[in-house]
């Protein structure tokens, strides 16, 4: 288990998908089992959930008891809020969100993240007024809660049962080219949000820009197709060789598979984090990719000046 001190996060996108019983999960274990099952193996989980729906205090209680100390569950942040109201008018839906039970995960609540859709491209005003908002503590985060509407009375929760002096971290994945501009950039760094490094098989623009000294986001969604197909080898040594890097920078580097088809996710995820905690690989990795690579870092997975931006942010 990574424990408080460890610099990395390792993770899957989720983790209720009845396809990965026999390929990940034993035949005969029981679904309220899956977390505890994955706990075990891996040090941190994405909740999908919570981008879907408002969640309950009473399932947070569950995912909390159901996993060892030192285990960090990263929040999905509202799509009603990144993809209905588009970042305007969140404050209600904010308060909402961090009171509907995820405060009950206390020292284990680890970073949000916000994707946004792709038909939202950046507005400087709009984009800052979200992030300058967003909680930086637990504890800023309950001062958030108790704005809750009706929406959430009768089963808000709204403190944390520990760690509420503790950071509160937040990334965003962005789908819209115009988001990797230098001023949107500038502005993450201003407010501290880590931009994701997301590989969707080309789909979405890629960037490897720092945007947060204190957090490193990444979200493998698939190197050839979407959701779907192992990382070779290679590919997963060449992410871990850059989280490492940005560790050392002293930013905790998380990362969460979304390859969920065929369970490649947790395997991957397993293999991750063998890689990164120095363990013997507890199973044989793919060494082969099962099609032609699609380029790398080339010019157009990034924004105008990204390149240049990310060589200034490298020398401090």
């Amino acid at each position: 288990m990574a424990g408080a001190k460890s610099p990395f996060l390792v993770g899957t996108s989720g983790w209720i998908y009845p396809h990965w019983k026999d390929a990940f999960y034993p035949p005969k274990l029981a679904s309220r089992l899956w977390l505890s099952y994955l706990a075990e193996r891996l040090p941190s989980v994405e909740v999908n959930g919570t981008f879907y729906s408002l969640t309950r205090p009473s399932a947070c209680e569950r995912w909390r008891e159901a996993v060892p100390p030192g285990f960090v569950f990263a929040l999905k942040g509202s799509r009603y809020i990144t993809h209905m109201l588009k970042l305007a008018n969140f404050r209600a839906p904010l308060a909402n969100f961090f009171a509907s039970g995820v405060l009950r995960l206390g020292r284990m609540l680890g970073p949000v993240l916000w994707q946004l859709p792709p038909q939202l491209p950046f507005r400087a005003e709009r984009a800052d007024a979200f992030f300058a908002a967003l909680p930086r503590t637990v504890r800023e985060a309950e001062r958030w809660a108790r704005r809750h509407d009706s929406r959430t009375t009768g089963r808000a929760a709204l403190t944390a049962p520990d760690g509420r002096d503790n950071r509160l971290l937040h990334a965003v994945e962005v789908r819209h080219e115009s988001w990797l501009c230098d001023e949107a950039l500038r502005l993450l760094e201003r407010r501290s949000i880590a931009l994701v490094a997301a590989d969707t098989a080309s789909r979405h623009p890629l960037s490897l820009v720092r945007t947060s000294r204190e957090l490193a986001y990444v979200r493998l969604h698939g190197a050839r197709r979407l959701y779907e197909g192992r990382y070779t080898e290679d590919e997963l040594q060449e992410w871990a060789r850059r989280c490492r890097e940005w560790a050392s920078d002293g930013a905790l580097a998380a990362v969460y598979f979304d390859n969920d088809r065929g369970a490649a996710a947790p395997r991957d995820a397993v293999r991750m984090w063998e890689i990164l905690s120095g363990r013997e690989a507890s199973a044989e990795p793919v060494t082969e990719p099962e099609a032609p690579l699609p380029p790398r870092e080339t010019p157009a997975h990034f924004g105008a000046g990204t390149m240049r931006r990310r060589e200034r942010i490298s020398r401090g």
